[in-house]
């Protein structure tokens, strides 16, 4: 570089401000992030001073190059998919066939009847098989893990609330197979505040939650060392619209209440910490996304540290997921593209194990085909892309090292916030955490709706032809009456003495203490008791929580794939499609942006657009409006040429046409009022909240059918 002259950022910033041409480099160049961080277009060395964390390496605190010294080169994050079957012979079958094609962790979703601690018989209807496994005996889980060996395949079995009776049905399973349980590796996981978070309550108190996770904590710590009891899920945060900072703190407060509970339960921190791991959500904003788990693992140090643990339990375990907020019904094969993005972004930042949704999950059960594509996608990364010999890639950037020190600076000060509320639990009561998760949903909506923010496929560049994908989901109320005849036949069909035997274990559980609790529950199951039996005895004197406000997960697409299904369904009613007519005046120059954005517009509510090659006088335009027999005809030219064009249209139209709804492409603000005047009801441009008129025009339609 010493044959070239040294060149300034000043100099850089000059000649870009030319290329600006007067406009102002903040504007144009710095933009915001919902988490309120400005993002530069050019980071440099001077944006690192007083960065202390420059000189750390991967393997020691404050860990955010990695919990791993060696990283990803003598062993790769652990390959995890779930597995989203109701009955165990399917789960087994899918579990196996992917174990055997590159899958090393299996994870378990439960049914909400099984998180409950409901056997299948006293379940609410709806939650036996729906969105997870219905397990309830030793028998079931024995059929869904049937050729599973677990001292090599890792589980990660998201329990809810309450892990001990589904722990304890694995801890009888693996006593029956022989097995020793310090093989057993993963993480039963208990995630209570999880639970509160969205679903607002838990079916048992909190202290009873506390208590469970206490003793399933002491017991993994002393019997299975390589099994995590508690997990911090980020899930609610990030899939209600939380942006990143929510997403840290809010996780960060959760897990410290975690480790603060289990202190007040005599478990030393050191033997706390390395019980706990964080499943993080990764979406779309790449660079976000690295920065986010590596400020994760910094903060996380510090929070251990603080409450004197040694630097071994400031090591962080995360589990990543791929988003489920960004993925869409239509055009679902770009969910391909969204989820290797964002597993691309997980394993830069080095994660521990890595969930890829399927393609099609967030419509059907994914079959073997999209599971598939999902598996290989980390298989790709991980064998063909030549990730693995480097540790920590994104270490000494300049933009990625600020980024990840301003989120974790931001999430602290959010923390802190928490913390002055009185911890997690007393912000989730008082709606703190629910009320600034809606301020940011609200901005995502907005964006969305008024297309600033592009969902590919659905917002924008959508296809019309396309029509929406299969549903396969079977019959759920089916399903939950076959569970509930097999596990009324399954505590029939014992003998007296054998029931007798059952009984005398449950009272055990009842009357046991501290560690003592666990041993019986798996005691009680090995003799035949059932999950919701176990559960129902620990307990017997505890009391469920409720009436707390939960925050609402849903994906961006939908408000937009509702107005399709819309589109759709009058389309049926009426045996034709809806369509719009684009009056395009003038020769293409004149017309063509304006149409073209007319038409991107109506085609992502589902509307057939008719787009003919442009008209020379007003009257041939009525005309042809009027053949087509469009309700919405959007007239598309220039604004110089908009008050000669506007008037006779808007006229005829209104004449020829019953119930017309006129659509001004563009919006000339000093016309605007006396082109409402003349019956104007619609304008669409860059800044129109697209939602919001597609939504009045469909409306219209609706009553009309």
């Amino acid at each position: 570089m010493s044959d070239f002259d040294p060149v300034s950022y000043e100099t850089w910033r000059a000649l870009v401000e030319k290329d600006l041409k007067g406009v102002s480099f903040e504007k144009k160049l710095v933009s915001s992030t919902f988490e309120g961080i400005p993002l530069k277009p050019l980071y440099t060395a001077s944006d690192l001073e007083g960065i202390t964390t420059l000189q750390s390496f991967p393997g020691f605190p404050p860990y955010i190059r990695g919990g791993r010294a060696s990283g990803y080169t003598e062993k790769g994050w652990e390959i995890s998919q779930e597995m989203d079957f109701s009955s165990a012979a399917e789960f087994n079958e899918a579990a196996r066939n992917s174990v055997e094609r590159g899958l090393t962790a299996l994870n378990v979703v439960l049914d909400k009847a099984t998180r409950n601690g409901h056997d299948p018989d006293w379940a609410e209807p709806g939650e036996v098989g729906v969105g997870g496994l219905s397990i309830a005996t030793i028998e079931d889980l024995d059929r869904a893990l049937a050729g599973i060996d677990l001292s090599k395949t890792s589980l990660f079995i998201r329990s809810g609330s309450s892990a001990m009776p589904i722990a304890a049905l694995l801890m009888a399973l693996v006593r029956r197979r022989g097995q020793n349980p310090e093989n057993l590796r993963g993480c039963i996981e208990m995630d209570p505040l999880g639970v509160i978070s969205h679903e607002g309550g838990l079916p048992q108190s909190l202290e009873g939650s506390y208590r469970e996770m206490s003793v399933l904590t002491r017991w993994a710590q002393e019997k299975s060392p390589k099994l995590q009891t508690i997990c911090v899920h980020t899930r609610a945060w990030h899939e209600s619209g939380g942006h990143a900072v929510q997403e840290l703190a809010f996780g960060l407060a959760t897990g410290v209440e975690y480790l603060r509970a289990m202190m007040d339960h005599h478990l030393p921190i050191n033997d706390v910490a390395p019980r706990l791991r964080f499943a993080m959500t990764v979406g779309n904003q790449f660079f976000m996304e690295i920065s986010k788990l590596r400020a994760l693992r910094m903060l996380w140090s510090q929070v251990v540290s603080t409450l004197g643990g040694d630097e071994s339990a400031q090591r962080l375990h995360i589990h990543a997921r791929t988003s489920h907020r960004n993925k869409t019904v239509y055009d679902p094969t770009v969910n391909l593209l969204r989820g290797t993005v964002e597993a691309f972004a997980a394993v830069l930042s080095g994660v521990d194990s890595l969930q890829v949704g399927a393609f099609d999950e967030t419509f059907r059960t994914p079959d073997d085909f999209s599971r598939r594509l999902a598996r290989n996608t980390q298989l790709i990364l991980e064998k063909e892309s030549n990730l693995t010999p480097f540790i920590d890639p994104a270490g000494g950037s300049f933009y990625l090292e600020k980024l990840s020190h301003q989120l974790a600076h931001a999430s602290w000060e959010l923390f802190q916030k928490v913390e002055a509320i009185g911890g997690m639990t007393q912000a989730l009561r008082k709606g703190f955490v629910q009320d600034e998760i809606e301020k940011v949903q609200k901005e995502r909506c907005q964006a969305v709706a008024t297309r600033k923010s592009v969902i590919v496929g659905t917002t924008k560049y959508a296809n019309p032809q396309e029509k929406k994908s299969s549903q396969m989901k079977g019959d759920s109320a089916a399903f939950q009456l076959k569970r509930r005849q097999q596990i009324i036949s399954y505590r029939t069909q014992s003998e007296d003495i054998a029931n007798q035997a059952v009984l005398q274990q449950l009272e055990h559980i009842v009357e046991s203490q501290d560690q003592a609790v666990f041993e019986a529950c798996v005691a009680a199951i090995e003799k035949g008791a059932t999950l919701g039996e176990v559960t129902r005895s620990i307990r017997i004197s505890d009391t469920p929580l409720k009436s707390i406000r939960s925050v609402k997960l849903e994906r961006s697409a939908q408000p937009f794939e509702r107005l399709r299904d819309a589109v759709e369904s009058i389309g049926e009613k009426r045996s034709q499609p809806l369509t719009v007519f684009l009056a395009t005046m003038g020769p293409a120059s004149q017309h063509r942006a304006r149409a073209d954005f007319s038409r991107d517009f109506f085609e992502v509510a589902g509307f057939k657009v008719i787009y003919p090659k442009g008209f020379e006088t007003p009257e041939k335009a009525l005309a042809a409006a009027a053949e087509a027999k469009s309700s919405i005809v959007v007239i598309c030219s220039t604004d110089e040429t908009y008050p000669h064009l506007v008037p006779p249209l808007v006229e005829g139209l209104k004449n020829r046409v019953p119930g017309v709804r006129v659509v001004l492409a563009g919006y000339p603000a000093e016309q605007v009022e006396g082109f409402k005047k003349l019956g104007v009801d619609e304008f669409i441009h860059l800044k129109a909240n697209a939602l919001d008129v597609l939504s009045r025009l469909v409306e219209l339609e609706e009553r009309k059918s």
